[in-house]
């Protein structure tokens, strides 16, 4: 398991550092729009739909995805800072901050149909839209802020291994630890702090350094809530597309709760990290 980790990881990680600064923005919107899609894919099996509401949910997602995606690109055009999208930003923000805590402080999820294809929209829609509205910023931005999302998960799981007593919530997933969330909690404030002495000035560090904190804990957030649909749907992996890392949800979770409360904030206080 560990040699085909590794081995998806050489092999993905190249390919996506070239897709995000050498592919032009109709082929990378058309790259979203498929992982969109497979992403979709998997949340169809994770909330148990028939086959004829995972047929609906995919042609929806499709042509949702599809069209937001357009709309965005022509908006970008003029300026990247472009508002078109902020609503979406805002309806993901309030489901992680407000609604998904409760889900998992209650370790439920409503399993309605029509829930949960509304719970997949708002954790694949704005995620596609932010990868693309950052990218347009500034592709070393985006991933930037998707280092954040590594650096966290990395010590959270060696700080966790090394010093985890105290379980975050063993009924959900049995191996995070509250040392684990300290742990991820210190690298992102030295990455942070690395971020700002090297790429920006002391003027980002009020700024910069508590966004990329409040990245680091909506990213642990969106990691328990795939656990909990994952656990509720008896599955261990959301998929098998990724060798050693189970579905792109596997691997996107954390993203998910934070890109689009990142490019939120940077609309909402029209502040750049350049």
């Amino acid at each position: 398991m560990l040699k085909a980790r590794i081995l998806t990881v050489l092999i993905a990680l190249p390919l996506f550092l070239s897709a995000l600064f050498y592919l032009q923005d109709i082929f990378w919107a058309t790259l979203l729009l498929v992982i969109t899609v497979i992403g979709a894919r998997e949340w169809c099996h994770l909330a148990r739909f028939s086959v004829r509401n995972t047929v609906i949910f995919m042609i929806l997602t499709t042509l949702l995805g599809g069209e937001l995606l357009f709309l965005l690109s022509e908006a970008v055009q003029s300026t990247p800072y472009a508002y078109t999208a902020v609503w979406i930003y805002v309806l993901s923000t309030l489901f992680w901050i407000g609604c998904v805590p409760l889900m998992l402080k209650t370790s439920t999820v409503m399993h309605h149909t029509l829930v949960m294809m509304g719970i997949g929209w708002l954790v694949l829609l704005p995620t596609a839209l932010a990868l693309y509205q950052l990218r347009a910023i500034n592709p070393m931005l985006l991933l930037g802020l998707m280092g954040t999302i590594w650096v966290s998960d990395t010590a959270a799981y060696f700080t966790g291994r090394a010093f985890g007593q105290h379980k975050l919530a063993y009924h959900i997933s049995p191996g995070k630890t509250w040392e684990g969330v300290a742990g991820a909690i210190f690298a992102v404030l030295l990455y942070g702090l690395i971020w700002v002495y090297f790429f920006a000035d002391g003027a980002y560090l009020q700024s910069l350094v508590p966004l990329l904190l409040v990245l680091a804990i909506l990213g642990i957030i969106g990691d328990l809530f795939e656990s909990l649909i994952k656990r509720q749907a008896g599955l261990k992996d959301s998929g098998r597309i990724l060798p050693g890392h189970g579905g792109i949800l596997d691997r996107i979770d954390a993203l998910t709760s934070t890109l689009p409360f990142a490019i939120l904030a940077l609309l909402v206080f029209n502040s750049s990290l350049l």
